[in-house]
């Protein structure tokens, strides 16, 4: 049987897995409800109050998993991590305070009138109110965000016999990896929401559904997507060039680079790296490629991980395989988001002839190839998937650190019987699985449902619509229906 650290590991690992699924969602999707809310009242065009309340129901649905899944990763804090608090309580607990304070009161207090406020705020109220929640979540976002990164980099602090003391807030919180971590992951949201949307409104739009909103959607997606993606990779660059400087034996596991110091190092497509032998078996690389991708130049050096283990032969790397693979799932779950992006904006933006006005005309959905639409659909889970294998990456990486040079994982460990790690991780196993089933098969549930739903225009109050309908008039400021 595994030891209690390993066990512990994983424990935490499926916690914070199916736990940032749900952040994932919530911290971008929450400003694409602003935008669908502010076209509306810009336009008056009904198809966005529908894109609006459709997501609105994936927004709160996403909300509640992410609150409830937080919850218990914070009770490992202390039931698996003690170590963790008694040694760096003092910077850890006010940041995670000062995520309470600003960011959770600020979505508790307004989300109840962003969900259901539709009918009895008025509109700007209730625009607000989308906005302050939208804006809770990315507070809640930055204040984590610089825990984990103090992690990473710490510093603004002193050891007094053996716990951290803070010396320096504004160094704690701006710490050096920081701004790249956070852009980082505001960025991932943004593209994993993107494909979300687009290809839920595909899978809609596939079925039969072919209303504006839904044609709306999958333009909206896809354009967000391409926009986004460069960006994203232009910050991962530098986000590796600083975690180079900071943590050069993180890179040295992501590059699969056992030795070479001398520069012209390959960038490694393929291999298997072999932890008995410290080489990479069955090995595919680009000649130079590292080099020139972390140093800009052919001939730069790149650190090895030969440097990271000690004369008395102790490994101060991380595990190499897992960050390895990890980091190739990310970059080529990236690749693919810019290709199918791209690809559907190329045929979106052709122009093309209208039957209907006799013209040409670009963003008309039917001109996307089939086998294009179909791919958006899977490309709804590449969000997760980039970000999960980005979060192992950086996460093993840090080992054997808990904390980067000030604690190692070993020490913060709790001492539980391995027997019962085991048994609550069977059990959280096993309750995730049954959650992650029944949110995917609820989001499934209601996008089938809403290729039913006649559009917002062709209602009757009769329909159970009216609440819906009369605040759009308000917010249009026409005046009620008859």
């Amino acid at each position: 049987m595994m030891d209690t650290l390993i066990l512990s590991r994983i424990q935490f690992a499926a916690n914070i897995s199916f736990h940032i699924l749900f952040p994932t969602i919530t911290i971008a999707l929450g400003w694409f409800l602003l935008f669908f809310k502010l076209r509306f009242q810009w336009t008056g065009d009904l198809k966005w109050m529908e894109a609006y309340r459709f997501w609105v129901k994936v927004f709160a649905l996403s909300f509640a998993m992410g609150v409830v899944s937080g919850i218990t990763m914070s009770f490992q804090f202390g039931t698996n991590w003690p170590g963790f608090m008694e040694k760096v309580g003092n910077i850890a607990g006010p940041l995670l305070a000062y995520e309470v304070m600003t960011a959770f009161f600020l979505e508790a207090v307004f989300i109840g009138i962003m969900l259901f406020g539709f009918s009895r705020v008025p509109g700007w109220l209730h625009t607000t109110a989308t906005f302050l929640v939208a804006f809770g979540t990315t507070m809640s976002t930055f204040w984590i965000i610089v825990l984990n990164s103090w992690m990473h980099t710490p510093q603004g602090f002193e050891m007094i016999d053996g716990v951290a003391h803070a010396t320096d807030w504004w160094a704690i919180i701006f710490n050096p990896s920081m701004p790249y971590r956070l852009a980082h992951m505001l960025l991932a949201s943004g593209l994993t929401v993107a494909f979300v949307i687009a290809g839920v409104a595909a899978f809609r739009y596939i079925r039969g559904d072919r209303k504006e909103t839904v044609r709306s959607q999958i333009r909206v997606g896809v354009t967000f997507a391409a926009l986004l993606i460069p960006v994203q990779i232009l910050m991962g660059d530098m986000h590796g060039l600083n975690t180079m400087e900071h943590q050069p034996a993180k890179v040295a596991a992501m590059e699969g680079n056992w030795s070479d110091t001398d520069g012209n190092t390959p960038l490694i497509l393929f291999a298997l790296p072999n932890s008995e032998t410290r080489e990479n078996d069955f090995e595919i690389g680009v000649p130079n490629m590292a080099s020139i991708i972390l140093t800009h130049h052919a001939e730069g050096a790149i650190p090895a991980l030969d440097e990271f283990v000690t004369e008395d032969g102790e490994v101060l790397h991380p595990p190499v395989g897992k960050v390895f693979w990890s980091f190739r799932t990310m970059v080529g779950t990236g690749m693919a988001m810019l290709l199918i992006s791209w690809g559907a904006l190329f045929f979106l933006w052709r122009r093309k002839p209208c039957e209907e006005t006799g013209t040409d005309r670009r963003f008309m959905v039917r001109h996307l190839p089939k086998p294009l639409l179909w791919a958006l659909v899977p490309m709804a889970f590449s969000g997760w998937v980039a970000t999960l294998a980005g979060w192992y990456t950086t996460e093993i990486g840090r080992q054997p650190w808990l904390v980067q040079g000030v604690m190692s994982t070993a020490e913060a460990v709790a001492d539980v019987p391995a027997p019962m790690v085991l048994s609550t991780l069977l059990g959280y196993l096993a309750i995730y699985a049954a959650l992650l089933v029944a949110y995917v098969s609820v989001i499934v549930y209601i996008a089938t449902k809403a290729t039913k739903d006649e559009p917002l225009d062709s209602m009757t109050p009769a329909s159970g619509e009216a609440v819906v309908d009369a605040i759009s008039r308000e917010d249009r400021g026409m005046a009620p229906a008859e």
